[in-house]
């Protein structure tokens, strides 16, 4: 029987959950609004896609480009071809000083961050009356991870990511719970989020696994006939998106994989790859980790009665820990690929640290975990926050001013109506360069992806000094190293520099074609134009990192804050 005071209890209930909700969101947006307009470059190359397949020209970088799947995330790169066919992303837009192409993948991104806390929330209220706490609890240590919020705000589709595995954890969980893991509405759920996941990011193939784990190890009670039949259903609601998918990648891209597999060269992993995950405990702090094990093994050792759960739990987190370990580790800063580790882990802590805090010495136990681990925890994650704001990782306004105004420059000081440029930092330069772009890291280059995929850079080095010759070359750094096309003989024989950073073991810096160049006045103008101007724009990565570019990303000079 329903009862008055039963209703208002739940309604009590739900309200202190939002208020949780809402307060973890409020913690998270605080914590972005420290990396200011900051968006990482990598994340102007969906955004260039998406333009492009909005206004119609297909999935290419730029006009007239190749039909190239230089994306891996195919359902973040809808979101924002919807926000561009609404109007609301990458139309010139100002909101409160806002430009539209920092606003809508940030506020997107918030979004994301809600829907993660909502699905935590249902899971704690499945097994707390006092869910509120455990929901307030995760928001706030998510808020302080700059990992998490790094890499959530910026601009790439961590933020989807996460929360599309969040909530396949929670639906296993509370079906666990409720004894109805093998239902036809379960499977349906799983498969379909299996595939978002998967549609969000190649390394979320793993995650079909969660459902099947889970009816093999925690749904013993039932008939194996039913199970059985539970996860072949799955499997076939999963099939199926993603194999439309597939059909069309091949129809389009005449591949299975995304080109960024072949260009980033994923090989399977080794033990220096399992390693790695010492490197998430150093990073959170080694008490922290230590914790959260001895959890987790007094859980195990000393069962409640949502145990069965908690195995679901575990299953998701170490199937996103191997994936992890199973990708080739990135060059970018601060666990780029560990945002949905650091969802479920905290989730299970929250749940955990809520079970220990059932009687009175495990509420005292509960709060000197609590307290040791942000005292071991809270420098390193101030350390974190305040490197990452003095340089964050490539800025997609440093790239669209030192690559896409530069060269646009460079191109209509020498007259040039047709230049090309190679250079590998594509996001901010497919948005804004008026010239043909040939992308050094492969991404949205099928063929320099191939070469690189074979270890072929002399191959490569063939392909730019005889057969694409470049108007203008850029290099830098382990790019040059890498590929030896600034140490390539041809180099000197084909092309003047314009502007050289010294380097003393490499060539590194910008150059252009001898015979792009009209007369030797061209060159010293450029030379003179890059001395006067290419400091500047290379100081934003120190000077002024978090800061937009102007109101529009589209390619012309005129666009762009000048330095």
């Amino acid at each position: 029987m329903i009862t008055a005071e039963s209703v208002t209890g739940r309604r009590a209930r739900v309200t202190s959950l939002a208020w949780a909700v809402l307060l973890g969101a409020v913690a998270l947006g605080v914590h972005a609004l420290r990396y200011g307009k900051w968006i990482v470059d990598d994340a102007g190359i969906t955004f260039a896609y998406a333009r492009m397949i909005a206004s119609g020209e297909g999935p290419v970088l730029q006009p007239g480009a190749p039909v190239v799947e230089g994306f891996s995330n195919p359902t973040w790169l809808a979101v924002h071809v919807l926000g561009r066919v609404l109007g609301v992303f990458d139309q010139g837009g100002v909101v409160l000083g806002i430009p539209d192409y920092v606003l809508f993948p940030k506020a997107v991104a918030w979004l994301c961050c809600v829907g993660t806390l909502i699905a935590c929330a249902v899971a704690a209220r499945r097994v707390f009356r006092r869910a509120w706490m455990v929901t307030a609890v995760v928001g706030v240590a998510l808020a302080a991870n700059p990992s998490y919020v790094v890499w959530s705000f910026s601009g790439l589709e961590n933020s989807l990511f996460a929360m599309a595995v969040c909530w396949l954890a929670v639906l296993l969980f509370v079906a666990t719970l409720d004894g109805n893991l093998p239902t036809w509405r379960i499977a349906v759920g799983a498969g379909v989020i299996a595939a978002f996941i998967l549609l969000t990011r190649p390394d979320g193939a793993i995650y079909v696994l969660a459902y099947p784990l889970a009816l093999v190890t925690c749904a013993r009670q039932h008939v194996v006939a039913d199970r059985v039949r539970a996860g072949l259903l799955s499997m076939a609601v999963f099939v199926v998106p993603v194999g439309a998918y597939l059909g069309w990648r091949l129809a389009v891209f005449g591949k299975l994989l995304p080109n960024t597999a072949t260009a980033k060269e994923q090989d399977l992993p080794g033990f220096h790859d399992v390693v790695r995950l010492l490197e998430l405990a150093e990073y959170v702090g080694v008490f922290m980790a230590v914790a959260f094990v001895v959890l987790v093994a007094y859980a195990l050792v000393n069962p409640s009665w949502w145990r069965a759960g908690l195995h679901v739990l575990l299953i998701v987190l170490v199937l996103g820990a191997a994936a992890f370990v199973i990708l080739e580790g990135d060059w970018m800063a601060w666990y780029r690929f560990a945002t949905p580790v650091w969802v479920l882990a905290t989730l299970t802590a929250a749940l955990l640290l809520a079970r220990l805090a059932t009687t009175g010495r495990g509420i005292a136990a509960a709060a000197a975990v609590t307290v040791l681990a942000i005292i071991n925890s809270g420098p390193g994650f101030v350390a974190a926050s305040n490197a990452f704001v003095r340089y964050p990782t490539v800025p997609l306004c440093y790239v669209a001013n030192r690559f896409g105004l530069t060269f646009n420059t460079y191109a209509g000081i020498i007259g040039a109506e047709r230049a090309s440029l190679l250079a590998p930092d594509m996001g901010g330069t497919a948005l804004t360069s008026r010239l043909e772009l040939i992308d050094m890291a492969g991404l949205a280059n099928a063929a320099v992806a191939e070469r690189l995929a074979r270890d072929d850079e002399a191959g490569l080095r063939d392909d730019v000094f005889d057969r694409w010759r470049p108007t203008f070359i850029h290099s830098r750094g382990d790019w040059a190293m890498g590929n030896g096309i600034t140490s390539d003989p041809r180099m000197v024989r084909d092309y003047d520099v314009v502007i050289d950073y010294r380097d003393p073991v490499l060539p590194n810096g910008d150059w252009v074609r001898k015979d792009a160049v009209g007369s030797p006045a061209h060159l010293r103008e450029l030379r003179d134009y890059a001395a006067a101007v290419v400091p500047g724009r290379d100081a934003w990565q120190t000077d002024r990192p978090l800061d937009d570019c102007g109101p529009d990303l589209h390619p012309g000079a005129d666009v762009l804050t000048r330095r």
